[in-house]
């Protein structure tokens, strides 16, 4: 179901967008916190801290790199330490912080192994939800048919999976009720939205189809309970209402190019090269999107191919995630 837009359209030209730091190294998941910092994945720094005056610093031991990992999605822990799924072979969720090296935190699940991972994320109730996209990064095609993605749940009963199946398991949120959990299954092209119960089991899967050539991946929550979500390839910003309903608000992309992306997409023979070559007249390809500044109404996007950031202006607040004051 589409709604009328309460919000945008918003026209790039006129959301006072501005580029942030530089020498970012595949910013793919990007953090905001109280203070104005601005985190993200690094492969260069291992997690990078992005000051409010652009100044870019590792934010974590600088081993990462060197240990041969290579942070993709990842949450900061109450602790100050960060808790990042790996995208090299080696799999798994680690933990890393300023001055410790990088340790494994969970290599398996329901006994089986975690292989190269997607994203982490520290609820409100300090649970950690873990996102596998597929069960091996050789793929040679991304396709609607993959259905190897999986959510596991670690929580003071242990670690488990809570949704197996999943198309390309990307990016997921809590709602701010807690009552239920929202993710991007990326190739299949919807965001699916799945009941929490009391124990954290995940059930009544709803899925949000999305236009073609929409291929959701990172997401945020805003303060009146909607879920945005930003989408690989065609740079498309989305909100997704409470009911079910969405929105574009914004899209960026090269016409051309999209109409390679969606031949390659129907035969499913979509490839790397074809999603890195991915670029608008204003953002490469974003694939992660949190709301920050001082009153929130910010919202800073993270890419696969940038070595920037790019920071919008919205006309609503986004909400505060757990981590917002723990650094």
């Amino acid at each position: 179901m589409r709604l009328s837009s309460p919000i945008g359209p918003l026209q790039p030209e006129f959301c006072n967008i501005r580029r942030i730091g530089k020498n970012l190294h595949r910013p793919e998941c990007v953090l905001t916190t109280a203070n104005g910092d601005l985190f993200t994945c690094d492969w260069t720094h291992g997690i990078a801290r992005t000051s409010p005056d652009g100044v870019t610093t590792a934010a974590a031991h600088p081993s990462v790199i060197a240990q041969g990992l290579l942070p993709n999605g990842f949450a900061i822990a109450r602790d100050q330490s960060f808790l990042f799924a790996n995208l090299s072979e080696a799999g798994g969720v680690w933990k890393v912080g300023r001055n410790q090296s990088a340790e494994p935190y969970l290599m398996e699940v329901d006994g089986r192994k975690i292989p190269p991972a997607n994203f982490v994320w520290i609820d409100h109730l300090d649970r950690v939800w873990i996102t596998v996209s597929a069960q091996t990064r050789a793929h040679k095609y991304f396709t609607k048919s993959e259905t190897e993605g999986f959510i596991a749940l670690i929580d003071k009963n242990g670690a488990r999976i809570v949704a197996d199946g999943l198309t390309w398991t990307n990016e997921l949120r809590i709602s701010a009720d807690g009552a239920f959990l929202y993710v991007n299954e990326t190739f299949a092209s919807r965001t699916s939205r799945f009941q929490i119960d009391g124990s954290g089991n995940l059930s009544n899967k709803l899925e949000i189809a999305m236009p073609p050539g929409t291929f959701p991946d990172g997401m945020a929550l805003d303060a009146e309970g909607g879920i945005w979500t930003i989408c690989v390839v065609s740079g498309r910003l989305i909100r997704i209402d409470p009911s079910g309903g969405y929105e574009v608000v914004m899209e960026d992309f090269n016409p051309a190019h999209m109409s390679a992306i969606m031949a390659a997409y129907e035969p499913e023979q979509v490839t790397r090269e074809l999603i890195i070559g991915s670029k608008g007249r204003h953002f490469d390809n974003p694939t992660s999107i949190a709301f920050g500044g001082s009153d929130r109404k910010t919202l800073y996007f993270g890419s696969i191919s940038a070595p920037h950031l790019v920071a919008i202006d919205t006309p609503v607040a986004g909400a505060k995630p757990a981590h917002w004051d723990w650094l």
